[in-house]
């Protein structure tokens, strides 16, 4: 059978997982809460079953000796960039014939798990899904169908790449089960890959060997991020380059952010995935996870006329914001405020993008981000949205605006388009 082939079928296989055994328990649009979860628990447990003794071994050994930091040392036992210090893998609860002690063990088998997948867990809100399945006498019944010889989600069955197609088959597949949020977290691809192809394509020839890093601060699944690594990387591979690349991403949404580290640990980019943060208090506009960072790359595709009053308020209403992001010195004015109409955040976020840009590099830094038609012309003289355009265009970083075709989006014929900023 092909590669993507398999990759369908096994999708296929856990797509039905839900019909199979949550049909009575949940509504068609809650069997992700479910699902999605379990896919990646199994891979996990799958992939740390070889070192699974060693691991247990090494970590009575640090209890014993006292060290508390212990997630580098279990990290390089298990080979990966997780662990699981339970004495449970989903194996040895399958047999489980009472359902308060499956219950009780795999509750130990998720407390068990690194600090990078208990985000995962989460937000995910694994745990508040347990006492439903165990109640309905199915958490039995879901581990034996992720255990079924018939999906192999071991890397033996599925490489890293096969497993990471798998996993973003089924996110595709139930954002299209619930039509009317698709749009939120997910862009299209052919969107996405033009965008990366207008931030690499002008500067391909001039990369040198090197590090890079990437960001997107409304990263969603964490798609594009993705993409434009295998873009940047792709295309230093064509020239012999050698390039490294460092992913860097915020989100709001807890499930989505769950989605996105969930993909990079399952990919084998545990680093990559280290370097996203998430959840309802890490909101872009009001908590920047990476104040004073900057960045090589960094694409997204933010909100659009979405008030952001709440984030207004944390931080302090209008008069009260000091942030340097949003407040810059221009044209003589210590003051110029880039401060936007609560009734859409849209610009602010591309006014954080501008704010992490390399000024002392070569090439400086990249930008390419999705706007709706209101950021070419909403606000008057002296307000935020036109003070943004005056001070992008006034430091010479505006490249080109490329407007997309109608209908590209999810539930949205609205016309969209793509802003190319560089500081070179």
């Amino acid at each position: 059978m092909s590669p993507t082939a398999n990759t369908q079928k096994i999708a296929s296989f856990i797509w039905g997982i839900a019909d199979d055994v949550l049909r009575d328990l949940y509504v068609r649009g809650k069997y992700r809460d479910v699902i999605l979860p379990f896919t990646v628990l199994r891979r996990l447990d799958a992939v740390l079953e070889p070192t699974k003794r060693k691991v247990l071994e090494l970590k009575q050994v640090l209890d014993a000796e006292g060290i508390v930091d212990q997630d580098h040392a279990l990290r390089a036992e298990a080979g990966q960039a997780f662990w699981n210090t339970s004495p449970f893998t989903l194996r040895e609860l399958r047999g489980r014939s009472s359902q308060a002690r499956l219950r009780q063990d795999f509750e130990a088998y998720l407390d068990g798990f690194s600090p990078n997948v208990q985000r995962i867990i989460e937000n995910f809100e694994v745990r508040q899904q347990i006492p439903r399945l165990a109640k309905a006498d199915v958490l039995g019944s879901v581990i034996e169908k992720f255990l079924d010889p018939g999906i192999d989600l071991s890397p033996a069955g599925l490489d890293n790449h096969a497993m990471g197609t798998v996993f973003e088959e089924l996110v595709r597949r139930f954002n299209e089960a619930n039509n009317e949020e698709a749009g939120e977290h997910w862009t299209p691809r052919d969107a996405v890959r033009l965008m990366t192809r207008l931030v690499f394509d002008p500067i391909a020839d001039d990369i040198p060997d090197g590090l890079y890093t990437l960001y997107d601060g409304a990263m969603g699944t964490g798609g594009m991020l993705t993409v434009a690594e295998e873009t940047l990387q792709g295309l230093a591979k064509a020239s012999g380059k050698r390039v490294t690349t460092n992913l860097f991403g915020q989100e709001i949404n807890a499930e989505t952010y769950a989605i996105a580290v969930a993909d990079l640990l399952l990919k084998g980019e545990g680093a990559n995935a280290d370097g996203l943060r998430g959840g309802p208090e890490y909101s872009t506009l009001s908590n920047d996870a990476f104040a004073g960072r900057t960045f090589d790359f960094m694409l997204s595709n933010p909100p659009y006329g979405k008030s952001w009053k709440t984030d207004l308020d944390r931080m302090g209403g209008k008069a009260g914001i000091m942030d340097p992001r949003f407040i810059v010195d221009h044209g003589g004015d210590a003051q110029y405020s880039l401060i936007t109409r609560s009734s859409d955040g849209q610009m602010l976020f591309l006014a954080n993008m501008v704010s992490k840009m390399k000024k002392s590099t070569p090439l400086g830094s990249r930008i390419a981000q999705v706007h709706n038609g209101s950021s070419l012309f909403t606000g008057d003289a002296g307000q935020g949205e036109s003070n943004i355009r005056r001070w992008i265009i006034e430091k010479d970083l505006l490249e080109a605006i490329v407007a997309l075709p109608l209908n590209m989006f999810y539930n949205t014929g609205i016309a969209t388009y793509i802003w190319v900023l560089t500081n070179r």
